[in-house]
């Protein structure tokens, strides 16, 4: 390779740095230092991962109008592992990233009342209308599941289950990876699979 033809490798490359997504570029890593965030709740409260240090920390991307989420939720599967993990003494926090006019944006009142009526149990609903947190985090689906130690690190990120339909008759004979995950950190044990494939709707960034 000639010393022009480098050149113009090495400015490819860096235009190509240049318009790819930031989390194309610092996706997080399972074993990794969870990435950090700062959002508000339903209530205007502030909630950021330094706040739950030497807690499980379970993370739920949801969009209520996505048809794999209503599976999970109209089956009160959802609301089981919510109330298993946060009973156990886990953070379930469940994250809202759609952006203002976007399929899935909620106000705090329309999200409050869709935990009451759904009878939902998170610890916190927050309201990510910017997306800093679902990009930091690279979630791309409703839902997309994440587990972070005690210690603030990332031991899983990944699909609910292993069975990416729509129906809840499915439910049953899946693997539950994020019940699997979120038992194994919970009881100090590593993760057997600490990465797999989420399904559902793509976020509304």
């Amino acid at each position: 390779m000639t010393r022009i033809s480098r050149i113009l490798s090495g400015t490819a490359t860096l235009l190509l740095a240049a318009t790819l997504p930031l989390t194309a570029l610092a996706a997080p890593k399972v074993g990794e230092p969870a990435p950090a965030f700062s959002v508000a709740d339903t209530a205007g409260t502030t909630h950021s991962l330094d706040d739950f240090a030497g807690q499980t920390v379970i993370l739920e991307w949801t969009n209520h109008e996505c048809p794999f989420v209503v599976k999970h939720y109209g089956s009160d599967n959802m609301q089981t592992l919510q109330r298993r993990y946060t009973e156990a003494g886990a953070v379930w926090l469940t994250v809202i990233s759609s952006a203002p006019g976007k399929q899935g944006h909620v106000s705090a009142e329309d999200a409050d009342r869709l935990t009451r009526e759904r009878q939902a149990a998170p610890s916190a609903v927050l309201l990510d209308e910017s997306g800093d947190m679902g990009r930091a985090y690279d979630a791309r689906t409703t839902p997309h599941m994440y587990v972070i130690d005690g210690e603030g690190i990332l031991r899983y990120m990944g699909g609910i289950d292993s069975n990416p339909s729509a129906d809840p008759a499915d439910i049953p004979d899946a693997t539950p990876y994020l019940a699997h995950a979120a038992s194994a950190v919970l009881d100090g044990e590593d993760v057997s699979r600490a990465v797999t494939r989420p399904y559902g709707c793509t976020i509304k960034y």
